[in-house]
């Protein structure tokens, strides 16, 4: 073989092998990442599901540490100073500020509301519009903002009373949060949540007399909402129920609530079925009874957050 040619064979080889081997290791350090892509926000009218989470803990508990420092952030949570009614005073106000700061997974701000129970409609009408008042009208407040968007109704009565009684109490109540929330700032999007905790009656939902912008009809273990634990959304007055989701256009009137939740793939599994069910919001925890919202799951949220965006339509162009 010619000298040129046997050269050009080694060099064939050495080429070969040069390809073939493994390509050097690179620190961690000099990685180069790409930055995260902007989140992309919802396509009107196309069902998502969003991250809402009830937050029983004190202004500086480590559980609202993570909420805040968690991207994509949570769209929804509930702070409950003392049930309500111990002040929502500068601590608190500062949290729910840095909360709010946060962007969903959806491109959204993160709604903060403010926890008030009401006795399933029996504690007495002033009572909870003072509760409400202590975080639309907080005392001592330098200047007339909002620091939440909302209230949280807690143990809401599930039928609709005599003659519409009880609905009609509720209703009354989201118009006084309307109205207050209306004279801080005209130009805010209230919202309003009932949590019965299970199926609500229909009538709740009814034009004219609707008593929130969305309602918890399911607050429960994992293991009962995997094995027939959950009836429905909704219920009529024959007691037939049913999903509900003829009376929610937007997607967003049920919320769903499952503690005990054993690990991450049951998390992604029951934020899958809480989709599939008609919610537009949920939240899984693997905290047990007797306060399943006192404390952060075993995961962290972010693996919540980001599955969640999965579920539903958003607009791949952002």
């Amino acid at each position: 073989m010619a000298p040129a040619r046997v050269l050009k064979a080694l060099y064939a080889v050495a080429l070969i092998v040069l390809l073939a081997a493994p390509a050097p290791a690179v620190p961690a350090s000099a990685r180069q990442t790409e930055p995260s892509p902007a989140p992309a926000p919802r396509i009107p009218g196309v069902r998502g599901l969003e991250i809402g989470v009830p937050a029983y803990v004190w202004a500086g508990d480590p559980m609202l540490t993570a909420l805040t420092a968690a991207a994509p952030a949570a769209s929804v949570v509930v702070l409950n100073p003392g049930n309500g009614d111990a002040p929502f005073d500068g601590p608190w106000r500062a949290r729910a500020d840095a909360l709010r700061a946060g962007t969903t997974a959806a491109g959204e701000k993160t709604k903060v509301l403010g926890y008030v129970h009401t006795d399933h409609g029996n504690r007495d009408l002033a009572a909870v519009k003072a509760s409400v008042d202590n975080y639309l009208r907080p005392a001592g407040e330098d200047e007339a903002r909002l620091h939440v968007d909302g209230i949280f109704f807690d143990v809401v009565s599930r039928d609709c009373g005599p003659g519409n009684a009880t609905r009609d109490h509720y209703a009354a109540l989201r118009r006084y949060v309307q109205d207050a929330m209306h004279a801080a700032d005209p130009d805010v999007d209230d919202l309003v949540v009932n949590n019965p905790g299970t199926a609500i009656a229909d009538c709740y939902l009814e034009p004219g007399h609707r008593t929130a912008d969305v309602f918890v009809t399911y607050e429960d273990t994992y293991a009962a909402y995997t094995t027939g634990g959950w009836q429905g959304n909704v219920f009529d007055a024959r007691g037939g129920y049913r999903p509900g989701t003829e009376l929610d256009p937007s997607g967003t009137a049920f919320w769903h609530l499952v503690h005990e939740v054993p690990d991450s793939a049951a998390m992604r599994t029951t934020l899958r079925t809480a989709f599939d069910r008609g919610a537009g919001y949920a939240y899984a925890t693997s905290a047990a009874m007797p306060n399943p919202w006192d404390t952060s799951p075993s995961w962290k949220y972010r693996p919540q957050t980001a599955y969640a965006a999965t579920l539903g339509g958003t607009d791949p162009s952002g």
